[in-house]
């Protein structure tokens, strides 16, 4: 069977090595899961192996072609690919219960794959998936990294991040300029974060925007005045954790609140 072609503009780059992609596969720990779902399973690399091991798996996938060429070289795997945008479905309608997510993500949107992740958080349990290493980088990071930003206090806020693998360009087809790696994402015990959330993600969102400059710059976007006092004030972004954005994210809420009865 004639191999397909990876297409640039969805961000194909195929894993070509299948002794690594067994491993992947194996890196799922499932957790709770009834669902596990692979997103963009292109020429079945990874699929060859979920479909045996977790038969009850589904896919999803944008390009036809592929879709085609998995139903021909799987079979029994008709029926069980989903032939859509995964960033337009809406998961809560195709899968009932908790789900695990693998995949070896389309590059140009995997950063758009974590934000909707975070969007369903309360269903999906556990992540396994490749990343050029410079997201996968920023999504592990701890506070004080230079690459450490809003995608890691998101992230960091909802699951426990883990690096299990770092591949080369020589293991993919065509080959990225960039190296790649695979990373485990699993749902910690924060149900909801004990801060006001939307805020909290402003907040986030707003200093990253101007990582350079202390906090206290960066509030008065948010019109915070120069009554407010906080120990955050001297500090930039990076030098901060999930919980002191939780605690300047309350402090704030507090601030708000006396600015609307006074």
């Amino acid at each position: 069977m004639k191999n397909i072609k990876a297409k640039k503009a969805l961000g194909q780059h195929f894993l070509n090595d299948r002794k690594t992609a067994q491993s992947i596969v194996g890196f799922l720990q499932r957790k709770d899961a009834e669902n596990i779902v692979e997103i963009g399973p292109g020429m079945g690399v990874l699929s060859q192996f979920l479909k045996d091991i977790y038969p009850g798996c589904r896919f999803i996938e944008l390009d036809a072609e592929a879709v085609s060429y998995l139903e021909n070289r799987f079979p029994e795997m008709a029926g069980k690919i989903i032939h859509r945008d995964f960033l337009k479905v809406d998961l809560n309608t195709i899968f009932h219960g908790k789900m695990a997510i693998i995949g070896n993500f389309p590059y140009n949107i995997s950063s758009q794959i974590l934000f909707k992740v975070l969007e369903n958080r309360d269903k999906v349990v556990e992540i396994v998936g490749m990343f050029q290493k410079e997201v996968a980088d920023r999504i592990i990071s701890p506070p004080g990294s230079k690459v450490y930003g809003i995608l890691s206090v998101y992230i960091q806020a909802y699951y426990d991040t883990e690096s299990l693998m770092v591949l080369g360009p020589e293991m993919f087809d065509p080959p990225p300029k960039v190296k790649s790696a695979v990373i485990r994402l699993s749902r910690n015990a924060v149900q909801h974060l004990d801060c006001d959330e939307t805020l909290f993600f402003r907040l986030v969102k707003q200093t990253f925007n101007q990582r350079r400059k202390m906090i206290r710059n960066s509030l008065k976007l948010l019109g915070v005045g120069t009554d407010f006092n906080s120990i955050y004030l001297t500090m930039r972004p990076e030098q901060l954790g999930v919980g002191q954005f939780s605690d300047l994210t309350r402090q704030l809420t507090l601030y708000f609140n006396r600015q609307k009865n006074e």
